[in-house]
């Protein structure tokens, strides 16, 4: 089963491209809505479209004000200045979504995505 992504404007198309290729539907925001959209508008409208929220935009991992239980999912890749990571990153979320293939499974969850580790928040 393929998962449905919502790819914030800072997402390189390497990592949609990657998602691609593993079979997951990665909808642009660029193709929606303004590359200069609220974060409050970036957020709904990933739920408009029942997708999960990727990102490498560190606010949305921000617990309190994005709080995973009213969402349908956020992963927060955390490059954190360092564009090498990105691979290893990748290599780690696809292993992850094919262990877990089901949308359901993110609905309500912060995936933290580091180069070692994801760690799962909500």
């Amino acid at each position: 089963m393929s998962l449905r992504f919502f790819a914030d404007h800072c997402v390189p198309s390497s990592a949609i491209q990657t998602l691609q290729k593993a079979g997951h539907e990665v909808i642009r925001l660029k193709d929606y809505i303004p590359t200069d959209s609220s974060d409050q508008l970036v957020i709904a409208k990933a739920q408009e479209l029942t997708a999960i929220l990727l990102s490498l935009n560190g606010d949305f991992a921000d617990i309190v004000t994005y709080t995973p239980a009213k969402y349908r999912g956020i992963i927060a890749l955390q490059v954190r200045n360092h564009p090498e990571v990105i691979p290893q990153l990748l290599d780690r979320l696809i292993a992850y979504l094919s262990a877990h293939p089901d949308m359901e499974h993110y609905s309500g969850k912060l995936l933290i995505v580091e180069p070692h580790r994801i760690r799962s928040r909500g």
